[in-house]
Order: C-alpha cells, then sequence, then structure tokens
C-alpha cells in the first residue's frame, strides 16, 4: 500500500475587503480534472466574494483502471480529452478571460503516462495542463472551503473524498485573521480506487467494513499526530467536507428530485442524519441507487465507496455535525488568481454562486 503523505500548507494571504484592479474588470477560469470528474467554473470578482456566470461538470472516470495498471486507459483519457475540449470552447467563447488556469489531481499524479496525457491535453485542446502536487491541492481545496469556517469552533478538519485519493486538513481557526494549518495528509483511498479493489453489488457488510479498514490506520497516525480527539472531546472541532459523497448525502438527505447546488452547499448535517442517508444508499443495488435523480448513473456505483471513507472518519472524530461544501479546488484557484490581479477577499467571505442544478 503506498504510504500517505503528510503535508504542510501555507494560507492565503490575508485581506478585509475587495479591491478592484486598475485595468478593466474580466473573467477567470478554472478547470479541475480529476481521477472522476471534470469541471469548469468561469467566474468574475464581486464585492461580496466571486459571482460564478458559467459552469460545467461532466463524469469522465479518467482514473478507471489506474490502481490495476498504473496506466490512463485510451478510452478513460478519450472521454476527459472531449470534456476538457467542451471546456475550451466555453472559454474560448468569452473575449474577456483574464487568466485561465487548469489543473489535474490525483490520477495524473499516479500513472505512469499521465505527463504524456498532460502533454496531449496541451496539444489537442490548447489548455496548459499542471499535474499539480497533494500539496497545492490541499492548500486549493481549503482556500475555496474557508468562507464555510465557523469562528466559534477553535479547530477543524477539512476533508475531501475524490477519485484516487482523500485529503485531510487539521486547521486552528482564530478569532480573528486566517485558519492556521497544523497538518494535513493525502490517503491514496478514493471512491474509484476503493471501488475496483472490492468489485460487488449489492455490497455486504463484510466488504464495506474491509473498505472503511482501508482507511482507519491512516486516521489513526494522523490523530495520534495532532492529538485531534482530544480536542473533539472537548467540542472545539467543527468538520467540513467537500466531495460528490458528501453533497450526494446532502441531496438524499433534503430529498432533491434534482440536484440543486444553492441549497446542498453550506448545509450542516448532523451525523444521525449522514448516517441514515449512508443506510439507505448502502442497501441499495447500483441499478435502484442510479434511479435516484441527485446521484444518476454515472456516481452510483462509486458512492458507496465514498460513504466507507466518510463513515471511517466520523467513526474516529465523532464531531457530531458536518458542513457539507459544494466547493472546493476550482474556488481556491479563482480566488488565487483573482488576488494575484490585485483583488484583496477577507478570509471568510462567502462567495456568490448563481444557483444551478444537476450532477454535484
Amino acid at each position: 500500500m503506498e504510504t500517505p503523505t503528510a503535508v504542510p500548507l501555507t494560507p492565503p494571504t490575508r485581506g478585509d475587503s475587495v479591491q478592484p484592479p486598475a485595468s478593466e474588470q474580466g473573467l477567470y477560469a478554472a478547470i479541475d480534472l480529476g481521477t472522476n470528474n471534470c469541471r469548469l467554473l468561469i467566474a468574475k470578482p464581486c464585492p461580496r466574494g466571486i459571482r460564478v456566470v458559467d459552469s460545467f461538470s461532466r463524469i469522465v472516470r479518467l482514473g478507471e483502471g489506474l490502481s490495476h495498471s498504473g496506466r490512463l486507459s485510451e478510452q478513460a483519457m478519450d472521454r476527459a480529452l472531449e470534456a476538457l475540449k467542451i471546456c475550451a470552447e466555453r472559454i474560448e467563447r468569452r473575449d474577456n478571460i483574464r487568466q485561465v488556469r487548469s489543473v489535474a489531481t490525483e490520477a495524473c499524479r499516479r500513472a505512469v503516462n499521465g505527463p504524456e496525457f498532460v502533454a496531449r491535453v496541451s496539444h489537442e485542446t490548447g489548455l496548459r495542463m499542471e499535474a499539480i502536487t497533494p500539496l497545492e491541492e490541499a492548500n486549493l481545496a481549503l482556500r475555496g472551503c474557508a468562507p464555510l469556517l465557523d469562528r466559534h469552533h477553535r479547530k477543524a478538519l477539512v476533508f475531501d473524498i475524490g477519485g484516487g485519493s482523500t485529503e485531510l486538513l487539521w486547521a486552528e481557526i482564530p478569532r480573528r485573521g486566517l485558519p492556521k494549518v497544523l497538518g494535513a495528509i493525502s490517503l491514496p483511498h478514493g471512491v474509484v480506487t476503493l471501488t475496483e479493489n472490492f468489485d460487488c453489488d449489492p455490497v455486504p457488510q463484510k466488504v464495506y467494513r474491509a473498505m472503511m479498514s482501508k482507511v482507519e490506520g491512516d486516521l489513526m497516525r494522523f490523530d495520534r499526530d495532532h492529538c485531534i480527539s482530544e480536542e473533539v472531546a472537548r467540542k472545539r472541532v467543527q468538520m467540513v467536507g467537500t466531495s460528490g459523497t458528501v453533497t450526494t448525502l446532502g441531496a438524499v438527505h433534503l430529498k432533491l428530485h434534482q440536484y440543486c447546488r444553492s441549497r446542498v452547499d453550506g448545509m450542516s448535517m448532523k451525523f444521525s442524519d449522514l448516517e441514515v442517508a449512508r443506510e439507505k444508499l448502502c442497501s441499495m443495488s447500483c441499478d435502484q441507487r442510479a434511479e435516484i435523480p441527485a446521484i444518476g448513473r454515472g456516481r452510483a456505483d462509486l458512492v458507496v465507496a465514498g460513504c466507507a471513507i466518510l463513515e471511517a472518519l466520523c467513526r474516529r472524530w465523532p464531531v457530531g455535525r458536518l458542513r457539507i461544501a459544494d466547493r472546493g479546488i476550482r474556488e481556491g484557484l479563482l480566488l488565487d488568481m483573482m488576488t494575484a490581479d490585485g483583488y484583496v477577499f477577507g478570509p471568510l467571505r462567502l462567495p456568490v454562486v448563481a444557483g444551478s442544478t444537476g450532477q454535484p
């Protein structure tokens, strides 16, 4: 098993308000190519944060088969390229784009032919794709989720359950100023890798427990290194999760007939409600889960593995509530680009995001 990568993080630059640059306001585009999804956001700065003017998301399963072969398959690369071409076309249609940043995460980091694929993306789409490190990925996710942190809790666990890995951050939240990251770890377990390693439908309890055990040992070591359980016992810890797993559970809990980001992003769920939603999904077959509008065919076989990772997190640290974030790397990219162009954002300002529907 691959050794988890522990990464120290540096918080973003401090600021208290939005200051427009001297030049004319333009748009910024951010692409996040993950192990399972390809996502695009195009946004502009505004007084309350950022306003999204266009978005795109497609399940591409770039990491399909990677855990067994060590390579990105031709079919997976073709699916990803098709989605990236759509992203490039949407960006090209706008004449006031100031900056574009495109990043790839665990699948491209791990694959032997990852660099070759990144070069192919540039050649076929014109996008300059970067395969970022776990350090950069965790930094961006924290930057994107920072507006959801509650200053009344002095510590925070922030996690991102991805397709090929799970990023976990431990941070201190001061009364004023920016969160201070105390530690982070990248676990080599995500919804795609676990699903491929435990391929069965429906998933029996024994297999579900085996999925949980894959991450429990790593969580125990991270807990010991940072004395997190002691802080949880003192009720000083909040938990924020960003991933398709947590947004799906939020949508299931709300009984949404169609996924709605504006209703899910920022919502708080009790662990007992998470457990009810998890048990409902885990008792179903893949076909039954696919019939739930907020899940669909593309995510139906992956959500049980995500539930296993989430349950391992909740059992290790019984905080009692989870704040759900339908945001992360893309928002972090946008905020970083805008900051570099002269905008200064207060650390906990809530970005303005147009309500959207469709798969998370």
